[in-house]
């Protein structure tokens, strides 16, 4: 969600009345325990997400906490950077946790929303870049972003392709909504590698615990980020160019599009709801993302 600060009134934690800023599903927390003061709020038990625990942004006003939202950079779009953060937090922290770094093998489970912001994050970071799909557009995105390996799960196994890519994948990212995806690739891991779930559905987890013996994999579930990755990710993404492909909606149409996602019918990229005052003409959208 990205707004508009009041026009008057006290000013806050350093930010000017009227800055436009950006709020992540992570919108308060307890300030005291051990996960705050280190500044892992993301962690605190006793968190309150947006939209789930308190109000959320389908709003034309709403009220937050000024310590749980980040200014935008100088020329990123405000409704265009409206989904990073979201799909663009979780992805850059996610390759962040996983300590990717220039050269690393980089495979991305899925090209959506998400997918292909980790993708591109991922190539703007140094690594190569491979992406897995079941279908004919997730491999076209991966394509067109040109990634160094597309691995079809239709035509080939995910873990043996992975195999046969210089030793294996120094880290796997799924992006699909599916646990079985994230299981089925495993094993192409390269030793020391990382298996990072940024999508999974309700089944478990299950590994290979034969398959892992000497090769020391990770894995770990990446739950969004705290204020301080919201900053990190907003920064990177203004100084790489990188904006999510998105479609412009009035906010009225919002529940529209809901109805789209849900029967998987809502095409390409995400669907980004504003009001009249958050797209002036300078505030439209760019050709960048």
């Amino acid at each position: 969600m990205v707004t508009r600060g009041p026009s008057d009134g006290p000013i806050a934690y350093g930010q000017d009345v009227g800055t436009a800023v950006g709020a992540q599903i992570l919108g308060d927390s307890c300030r005291h325990c051990d996960y705050c003061v280190r500044g892992d709020q993301i962690l605190c038990p006793q968190k309150h997400f947006t939209g789930i625990m308190i109000d959320g942004g389908y709003v034309e006003y709403a009220v937050l906490k000024a310590d749980f939202v980040t200014p935008l950079p100088q020329g990123l779009d405000p409704v265009g950077t409206a989904p990073l953060m979201c799909a663009g937090l979780t992805a850059f922290n996610a390759l962040q946790r996983a300590g990717i770094r220039p050269t690393s093998r980089v495979a991305v489970i899925g090209a959506g929303g998400l997918g292909m912001l980790a993708i591109r994050y991922a190539a703007a970071m140094g690594a190569r870049v491979a992406v897995i799909g079941r279908s004919d557009r997730d491999l076209a995105s991966g394509k067109q972003a040109g990634d160094e390996l597309l691995i079809s799960t239709q035509d080939s196994d995910p873990a043996e392709a992975l195999k046969a890519w210089h030793g294996g994948a120094d880290v796997i990212l799924n992006a699909s909504p599916s646990t079985a995806a994230a299981t089925a690739a495993f094993t192409g891991l390269a030793p020391d590698g990382t298996l990072v779930l940024c999508g999974y559905g309700s089944d478990p987890l299950i590994l290979p615990t034969e398959a892992m013996a000497l090769r020391r994999p990770h894995t770990m579930i990446n739950p969004s980020g705290s204020p301080h990755d919201a900053r990190d990710t907003l920064a990177f993404s203004a100084a790489h160019g990188i904006l999510p492909e998105f479609t412009p909606i009035g906010l009225r149409d919002a529940g529209t599009a809901l109805d789209a996602m849900a029967r998987g019918q809502s095409g390409r990229g995400r669907s980004s709801s504003s009001t009249d005052q958050m797209t002036p003409n300078r505030f439209r959208r760019s050709d960048r993302g």
